[in-house]
């Protein structure tokens, strides 16, 4: 998939688990860790709000586009 997902990298510059982050954000730790792991399909525009809001990000620290050919 050439959208990669670094929510784990962002968390992980904050010293932030799952758990506290599920618990800020207001999501479930399953759906948070499927969006995690990159199995997510789509992702909503206030979830994503939600999350750089609480990370201190924006929203292209989270998500990154690939082209499939690696370039």
């Amino acid at each position: 998939m050439p959208i990669i997902v670094n929510l784990d990298v962002e968390m992980a510059k904050r010293k932030m688990s799952l758990n506290e982050l599920s618990e800020k954000v207001g999501l479930t730790l399953s759906n948070l860790s499927i969006l995690k792991t990159g199995k997510a399909r789509a992702i909503r525009f206030s979830t994503l709000e939600a999350i750089c809001s609480v990370l201190k990000c924006q929203p292209g620290d989270i998500l990154e586009y690939v082209d499939e050919d690696g370039k």
